[in-house]
């Protein structure tokens, strides 16, 4: 996933690589004499290499440390050196990436580019992180806003579900009390189809968990379960019994995971 903010007039793109947000260093020196020439002498600096070295031990299991100390203690030295490409190759470092081509550049983990930032100065670093901050903060209002049309979604066809109920499954005569099991069985029928789980079980199975089993659902669980309510609706009006509903149910639910999981359309509301 790409983004792109606009700080103090300079167009910073933010990319997202294994769910880590990267920030373009290389953006950052747009306009500036020396440019992206910045980033090595920022890097062979013994104070940005300290930093940096801690971040990789903290976040990255897999960092060569042993050849970090060797490149620490060349840094002490005047004509010492280095590259984002080097540091990368020698120390197996993921803090920070370089990407070849036209839209390419040298990008950070948000910690390391504020760091950079810094370097370049406190009064850019404190813009770009209102920036990153109004980014992430949109970001996460659209995954809410998505959530919430489909949880809405879900709620509209329990509301179908349960006059097909009324109509079809409660007698007259049947009290309130009465009338109240008969719908908690047949949320339960749902529950089982599909999370293979009643409610209540789940609540003594995760006592913690605030909500129910629906408020713990997943995007693609609340998508299928406003199909199948649907689904059991039409069945029920169709007379079946709710013994050979649930396995009909329990078919659709399966299938239709299947399908959504990793779908593209369902990819693109949480991102």
């Amino acid at each position: 996933m790409k983004n792109e903010i606009e700080v103090k007039g300079i167009k910073v793109r933010v990319i997202e690589n294994q769910n880590i947000d990267y920030i373009s260093l290389t953006d950052m020196t747009f306009g500036m004499r020396e440019g992206s020439g910045l980033i090595g002498r920022w890097i062979s600096n013994k104070n940005t290499l300290e930093y940096i070295g801690i971040w990789e031990q903290i976040h990255n299991s897999s960092f060569n440390y042993p050849e970090f100390v060797v490149i620490e203690n060349e840094s002490g030295v005047n004509r010492f050196i280095m590259s984002a490409g080097q540091w990368i190759e020698r120390t197996n470092a993921m803090g920070i990436k370089v990407k070849s081509g036209r839209y390419g550049g040298t990008f950070a983990t948000k910690d390391i580019a504020f760091d950079f930032a810094m370097w370049l100065s406190p009064t850019f670093q404190l813009y770009l992180i209102n920036e990153f901050q109004r980014l992430k903060e949109t970001e996460a209002n659209q995954k809410n806003i998505q959530w919430s049309v489909q949880r809405t979604i879900a709620k509209i066809n329990y509301q179908i579900h349960t006059e097909a109920i009324k109509e079809n499954l409660i007698p007259v005569t049947l009290t309130k009390e009465q009338a109240s099991m008969i719908y908690a069985n047949e949320a339960d029928l749902l529950n089982v189809a599909l999370f293979g789980i009643t409610a209540q079980k789940w609540r003594e199975q995760n006592p913690l968990s605030e909500g129910n089993i629906r408020d713990q659902a997943t995007l693609e669980q609340l998508v299928v379960l406003s199909n199948m309510e649907s689904i059991n609706a039409l069945l029920i009006q169709q007379g079946l019994l709710s013994h050979e509903r649930i396995l009909q149910l329990n078919q659709v639910a399966i299938s239709q995971m299947k399908s959504l999981v990793g779908a593209k359309q369902i990819k693109s509301l949480i991102k």
